[in-house]
């Protein structure tokens, strides 16, 4: 079984930054792929960043682009989430979320076993 934890969520005006993370519990974390979500009222949970691994490969919803970078720390099974320029628009319940093992596919909810609770992100225009 899997643990995740977030944190760094808030509130912050627009064009601000937050970093969120994701701590893991568990041993299968450093041979993961880690993936964070976001989740508005009203919409449906959507793809934000997927990391491999070894953090080699990275990869990004469109709208975030430039602006979010996603890391990790395998010493200390941590997944981070920097989020700079943040827009009204991202306003939202934010899930870091452990791919399941031996998956391919990291853009969908159903390729996750693991979630965590969330993290609120506000931005205020």
């Amino acid at each position: 079984q899997v643990q995740l934890v977030e944190s760094g969520g808030g509130l912050v005006q627009a064009g601000g930054s937050l970093r969120l993370s994701c701590t893991a519990s568990g041993r299968t974390f450093s041979s993961s792929t880690m993936g964070w979500f976001r989740q508005a009222p009203g919409k449906e949970r959507e793809f934000v960043s997927a990391i491999s691994m070894n953090g080699g490969g990275t990869y990004y919803q469109d709208s975030v682009k430039g602006r979010f970078t996603i890391s990790r720390d395998n010493t200390k099974n941590t997944v981070y989430l920097q989020m700079n320029s943040l827009r009204p628009e991202d306003t939202a319940v934010y899930y870091c979320a452990v791919r399941k093992s031996g998956w391919i596919y990291f853009r969908n909810t159903n390729d996750y076993a693991y979630w965590g609770q969330g993290t609120q992100v506000t931005v205020s225009s």
